[in-house]
């Protein structure tokens, strides 16, 4: 059971992420009132998932989400709640893309003096990188995730699909850590997608991992992808067509 303290963590969405603090005492309904603005999607289309290292993801819905409390989930700093949109995406807002949006960067010799952040949180807490068993506990993680690969069958070259949803589907390109992606260590996979759906060409931060078209690939996380013999979806349509003639 979980206490009442915040517990920073990562709020990802297809098109978003950001970090927050969350408090166990919400419940699901609140969680969700405060996701909309972050992440655009409206509290009735939201499917939600806590996601922590080496682990499937445990959804987070209840029958009744006024009354049912976070504190039932093991919320982890650092960890992840993925907010999925089940609209058809021909419903869904089309969000500018993040990166055209100017942003503010605040120095990090200013960052690192502010007394409320979560990186101060992470210091007096010792945390993260700041736990003395820092080193090791990144190491048995890192281990965690290569066996996640290892049981799933991740491979280059390897056709596949991104999460629960049918829409997206490519091939493996690269299996391996993305030291470029700030913040998140850990092991990234590298898909090459049948249609411009990613967000990038393959690249990261000046540094190529695989060639692709622009917005064609696309990282993440090993628990994400599923490998199979999936066909390019519109191979699918032209193979539906032959069987109608």
């Amino acid at each position: 059971m979980q206490t009442s303290r915040d517990v920073p963590m990562h709020i990802r969405s297809e098109t978003t992420w950001s970090e927050r603090r969350i408090t166990p005492s919400w419940t699901i309904a609140h969680l969700k009132s405060k996701l909309e603005p972050i992440t655009g999607v409206p509290p009735s289309s939201q499917k939600l998932a806590l996601r922590l290292p080496g682990q499937v993801d445990d959804p987070i819905e209840g029958a009744n989400e006024e009354a049912t409390e976070l504190s039932r989930w093991n919320l982890q700093a650092g960890a992840e709640i993925y907010v999925a949109d089940t609209r058809p995406r021909g419903a869904r807002t089309n969000l500018p893309d993040p990166s055209s949006v100017p942003k503010y960067n605040m120095p990090v010799e200013i960052y690192e003096t502010l007394p409320d952040s979560v990186l101060a949180w992470k210091k007096n807490n010792k945390l993260g990188r700041f736990d003395p068993n820092a080193p090791e506990i990144e190491k048995q993680k890192l281990q965690k995730e290569w066996q996640v690969v290892d049981e799933k069958g991740i491979e280059v070259s390897k056709r596949c699909r991104l999460g629960s949803e049918d829409t997206r589907r490519g091939t493996v390109a690269y299996v391996g850590e993305v030291p470029e992606i700030a913040h998140q260590h850990g092991i990234w996979v590298g898909v090459i997608l049948d249609e411009p759906l990613g967000k990038n060409d393959g690249s990261v931060g000046g540094k190529r991992y695989f060639k692709s078209k622009e917005n064609f690939g696309v990282f993440v996380r090993p628990d994400r992808i599923e490998v199979g013999h999936f066909e390019a979806l519109e191979d699918l349509e032209e193979s539906e067509d032959m069987e109608e003639i």
